[in-house]
Order: C-alpha cells, then structure tokens, then sequence
C-alpha cells in the first residue's frame, strides 16, 4: 500500500508497520529532524498523568510513547494493533502491559482510563470517528484525551516548504534509513490527505468530548487537540 486515502484497510496498514517496526523510532527521529523527541515531552505535559491513575496509550506502537506515563506512576496500558510492533516493544519494555487492540473496537470496559491519548495514530484508522467515539467510551466521565496529529502549517510560505519536504525528500530519505520506504511514501501521502486544525476539533466534538481546543507545534506541523468528558 502506496497510496494514501481515508478509506485505509486496517490489515493493510497493520502489515505496513509490522514490515517498518524494528527501525521504526530511529527512522522517525531522522525523518522528523529530532523533533518527535519534543513532541513526545509535549503530550505528556498535556497529558498530565499522577501517580495511580489509569493511561491508555493508543497506536503506542514499541511503547516508546508509553515511558514517560509510567515514570509518573501512572498505570499506562500501550495499545496497538500490528503485532510486530509490539513484540519489538515487548522485548524493549518487558515491564509494560503492551495490549493488541482495534482503535475501533477497543478491549476495554465502559469508564476505565483517566485519560486515553494517541500520538500519530489516528491518520492511520480507517473510521476516524468510531475511533474517537471509542476514546470517549473508555474514558472515565471528568476524564480527557490528547491527540497529537501531524496537522497544517498555519504559515503558508511555510506550509509549501513543508509539503515539498514531504513529498520530494521524505521518500528518498527513507529510503537511506528504512526498511520499507514504500510506507513513508504513505505516510508523507497520508498527512496530505488529513483534516486540518478546525476540522479535527469538530469530529471530536461530533464524538461528545467537550471544551474542545487545540495547540501548534512547530508551527502547525503537529497539533494537539484536547478534550474532555463531561463528568455525570
């Protein structure tokens, strides 16, 4: 799969990243310029996790995302749903509770997290919405997600920098340090295709999550939308 499209099959994304998972985060630093490093510092400020609460870190692919949760003492669940990714991230983080999930469908009851997040994930579901209805559902009322999501350049000398970036020097450095550069010529197609800021805030406020706002990184290359569940 080279193409990139909203109508995304999720068997063939998950063997996407299975193929990618060994060098995933190496090659993610290289790509973005060391920028996933600050990105990450970002979310779990956003976040905000205490020791003893409940994190679901969806599309954690290696758990990679899911450290800085558990060096709050926070009980955080890394969910993904291409197995090779998580066997590379069981075998890094043996101490996790790395889960097999659907973000679609998620294994989990009613009520259970203090806060669900995901990071460069939900471009990646096919039905973007049930997703984001499944955050809310798990989510405790009182409770909140953070998404971090590649999103818009607000700059538009910028914003056409960026995208000559990603579809003219993405690939072939990918090529250099990837053992499946065919998939980030998805993900650079991928990011093309993905709503805006204003856009995104709308589709989680369509799925119920209130006090909806949103937060620029690097000049809107990156955006994280938070939300909250209104508690009973």
């Amino acid at each position: 799969m080279t193409r990139a499209s909203l109508d995304k099959q999720p068997h063939e994304v998950a063997s996407m990243f299975d193929d990618v998972a060994a060098n995933y985060d190496l090659t993610n630093d290289v790509l973005s310029l060391g920028q996933t490093r600050l990105w990450r510092r970002e979310v779990a400020k956003a976040v905000g996790a205490r020791p003893a609460q409940k994190i679901l870190d969806l599309a954690a692919g290696t758990a990679t995302s899911s450290l800085p949760f558990a060096q709050t003492g926070a009980y955080v669940v890394p969910c993904d749903f291409s197995i090779g990714m998580l066997k590379v991230g069981k075998v890094r983080h043996p101490h996790l509770p790395l889960t097999a999930g659907d973000a679609t469908k998620l294994p989990f009851r009613d009520d259970v997290f203090d806060a669900v997040t995901i990071s460069f994930g939900l471009r990646n579901v096919q039905e973007t919405d049930a997703a984001l209805r499944e955050l809310y559902r798990v989510t405790k009322p009182g409770g909140r997600v953070v998404i971090c999501e590649f999103s818009q350049p607000t700059w538009a000398p910028f914003r056409t920098v960026y995208t000559e970036y990603l579809m003219r020097a993405l690939p072939p450095v990918a090529t250099a340090v990837s053992s499946n550069p065919d998939a980030y010529v998805y993900l650079a197609e991928s990011i093309r295709a993905w709503p805006d800021q204003p856009a995104l805030a709308a589709r989680l406020q369509q799925a119920g999550w209130s006090e909806v706002a949103w937060r620029n990184l690097t000049g809107g290359v990156v955006a994280l939308h938070r939300g909250f569940k209104r508690a009973v």
